[in-house]
C-alpha cells in the first residue's frame, strides 16, 4: 500500500521536472544581445545635465521632492555636473544614496 502511494505521489513530481528540463533553452542568447541589453541600459540612465526635479524624484531611490529641486539647483548655481560623484556635494546625499543609484545617473 505504501508502496503505490508513493508511485502515485512521485510518479507526476518526476515527470513535471523532466518536462522542465527538456524545455530550458540549450544554446545560449547570441553575441548581439549584450548589445542591445548595453543601449537599453543607456537609454534607461538618466543625465544628471538634462533631467528635471520631476524626472530626478521619479526615477531614483530614495531622492523626493526637496532633494530633487536641490540636485536642480546645484547644477543652476554650479553649471553641469562634471561627474556622478559630484552630487555628494549636495546636502542630503550621502555614500549610500549615491551608490544605490549610481547605475541609473550618467552626466554628459
Amino acid at each position: 500500500m505504501r508502496n503505490t502511494v508513493l508511485s502515485y505521489l512521485l510518479l507526476p513530481l518526476f515527470a513535471s521536472l523532466s518536462f522542465s528540463l527538456s524545455a530550458a533553452p540549450a544554446n545560449p542568447a547570441p553575441e548581439s544581445m549584450p548589445m542591445v541589453s548595453e543601449m537599453r541600459s543607456q537609454q534607461s540612465m538618466l543625465n544628471l545635465n538634462t533631467a528635471d526635479a520631476a524626472m530626478l524624484q521619479q526615477s531614483l531611490n530614495g531622492i523626493g521632492k526637496a532633494k530633487a529641486e536641490a540636485i536642480v539647483a546645484y547644477r543652476e548655481a554650479n553649471g553641469p555636473f562634471t561627474s556622478v560623484d559630484e552630487l555628494l556635494e549636495i546636502k542630503g546625499i550621502g555614500n549610500a544614496l549615491l551608490e544605490r543609484n549610481r547605475d541609473k545617473l550618467m552626466v554628459e
